[in-house]
Protein backbone atom coordinates (compact mmCIF):
# COMPACT_ATOMS: atom_id res chain seq x y z
CA UNK A 1 0.00 0.00 0.00
CA UNK A 2 1.16 3.17 -1.08
CA UNK A 3 0.63 6.64 0.87
CA UNK A 4 0.57 9.75 -1.47
CA UNK A 5 0.12 13.55 -0.75
CA UNK A 6 -0.39 16.51 -2.72
CA UNK A 7 0.75 20.09 -2.60
CA UNK A 8 -0.77 22.94 -5.11
CA UNK A 9 0.43 26.43 -6.29
CA UNK A 10 -2.07 27.61 -8.15
CA UNK A 11 -1.58 31.09 -10.16
CA UNK A 12 2.40 31.14 -10.09
CA UNK A 13 3.28 34.28 -12.36
CA UNK A 14 5.16 32.50 -14.66
CA UNK A 15 4.64 30.15 -17.86
CA UNK A 16 3.95 26.92 -17.70
CA UNK A 17 6.63 25.92 -20.20
CA UNK A 18 9.19 27.71 -17.77
CA UNK A 19 8.44 25.51 -14.97
CA UNK A 20 7.92 22.19 -16.74
CA UNK A 21 11.65 22.04 -17.41
CA UNK A 22 12.48 22.23 -13.47
CA UNK A 23 9.94 19.59 -12.81
CA UNK A 24 11.73 16.99 -15.26
CA UNK A 25 14.73 17.72 -13.02
CA UNK A 26 13.04 16.31 -10.13
CA UNK A 27 10.54 13.80 -11.13
CA UNK A 28 10.74 10.26 -9.69
CA UNK A 29 13.52 11.37 -7.50
CA UNK A 30 14.10 11.30 -3.72
CA UNK A 31 12.56 14.22 -1.84
CA UNK A 32 15.16 14.66 -0.55
CA UNK A 33 17.64 14.87 -3.00
CA UNK A 34 15.37 17.17 -5.18
CA UNK A 35 15.01 20.12 -2.57
CA UNK A 36 18.72 20.11 -2.53
CA UNK A 37 18.76 20.34 -6.42
CA UNK A 38 15.72 23.16 -6.23
CA UNK A 39 17.78 24.40 -3.82
CA UNK A 40 20.63 25.27 -5.75
CA UNK A 41 19.36 25.94 -8.86
CA UNK A 42 19.52 29.12 -10.42
CA UNK A 43 15.99 29.43 -12.93
CA UNK A 44 13.31 31.45 -11.42
CA UNK A 45 10.92 28.55 -11.72
CA UNK A 46 12.66 26.60 -8.84
CA UNK A 47 12.13 28.92 -6.11
CA UNK A 48 8.20 28.65 -6.79
CA UNK A 49 8.73 24.76 -6.89
CA UNK A 50 10.74 24.47 -4.49
CA UNK A 51 8.27 25.95 -1.89
CA UNK A 52 5.43 23.39 -2.96
CA UNK A 53 7.93 20.61 -2.93
CA UNK A 54 8.30 21.43 0.33
CA UNK A 55 4.43 21.98 1.52
CA UNK A 56 4.20 18.48 -0.09
CA UNK A 57 6.73 17.12 2.38
CA UNK A 58 5.43 18.77 5.16
CA UNK A 59 1.88 17.55 4.41
CA UNK A 60 2.87 14.30 4.55
CA UNK A 61 5.33 14.27 7.70
CA UNK A 62 1.58 14.98 9.44
CA UNK A 63 1.25 10.93 9.42
CA UNK A 64 3.27 9.25 12.23
CA UNK A 65 4.03 6.20 9.53
CA UNK A 66 5.82 8.44 7.14
CA UNK A 67 10.00 8.48 7.17
CA UNK A 68 11.32 11.56 5.25
CA UNK A 69 14.04 9.87 3.93
CA UNK A 70 11.52 7.61 2.09
CA UNK A 71 9.35 10.24 0.43
CA UNK A 72 9.85 10.10 -3.71
CA UNK A 73 8.75 12.92 -5.67
CA UNK A 74 5.45 10.53 -7.80
CA UNK A 75 4.14 12.57 -10.06
CA UNK A 76 4.88 16.64 -10.49
CA UNK A 77 3.04 18.51 -13.81
CA UNK A 78 2.00 22.17 -14.57
CA UNK A 79 -0.74 23.27 -16.58
CA UNK A 80 -1.86 26.72 -17.87
CA UNK A 81 -3.77 29.20 -15.99
CA UNK A 82 -5.57 31.81 -16.55
CA UNK A 83 -3.95 35.09 -18.07
CA UNK A 84 -4.08 37.77 -15.81
CA UNK A 85 -6.34 40.67 -15.97
CA UNK A 86 -5.05 43.86 -17.66
CA UNK A 87 -4.83 42.91 -21.31
CA UNK A 88 -5.27 45.66 -22.94
CA UNK A 89 -2.30 46.70 -22.53
CA UNK A 90 -0.02 46.79 -25.66
CA UNK A 91 2.99 46.46 -27.02
CA UNK A 92 4.33 47.19 -30.51
CA UNK A 93 4.39 44.77 -33.50
CA UNK A 94 5.60 44.32 -37.31
CA UNK A 95 4.61 47.07 -39.74
CA UNK A 96 2.61 49.33 -37.27
CA UNK A 97 0.57 46.83 -35.79
CA UNK A 98 -0.44 46.87 -31.52
CA UNK A 99 0.13 43.58 -29.69
CA UNK A 100 -1.82 43.16 -26.39
CA UNK A 101 0.82 41.81 -23.65
CA UNK A 102 -0.28 38.21 -22.22
CA UNK A 103 0.97 37.88 -18.82
CA UNK A 104 0.72 33.99 -18.00
CA UNK A 105 -0.06 31.64 -15.06
CA UNK A 106 0.36 28.07 -14.38
CA UNK A 107 -0.47 25.86 -11.42
CA UNK A 108 2.10 23.58 -10.05
CA UNK A 109 1.00 19.73 -8.74
CA UNK A 110 3.78 18.09 -6.80
CA UNK A 111 2.81 14.41 -5.48
CA UNK A 112 5.31 12.50 -3.23
CA UNK A 113 4.50 9.00 -2.07
CA UNK A 114 5.98 6.71 0.82
CA UNK A 115 5.81 2.90 -0.87
CA UNK A 116 6.04 1.44 3.27
CA UNK A 117 3.54 3.53 5.23
CA UNK A 118 1.23 1.55 5.08
CA UNK A 119 3.08 -1.47 5.42
CA UNK A 120 5.09 0.12 8.67
CA UNK A 121 1.95 0.29 10.39
CA UNK A 122 1.34 -3.20 10.29
CA UNK A 123 4.62 -4.41 11.14
CA UNK A 124 5.34 -1.76 13.62
CA UNK A 125 2.34 -3.21 15.77
CA UNK A 126 3.76 -6.84 14.92
CA UNK A 127 6.98 -6.11 17.32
Amino acid sequence: MSFEVRAVHRGARMGAYKARRILALIRGRNASAALDELRNDRHRASRFIYRVLASAIANALQNPDVRPNRLVVSKAWVHDGPLLPGGMRMRPGPQGRAMPIKRRTCHIHVHVADQKAGAGADAGSEE
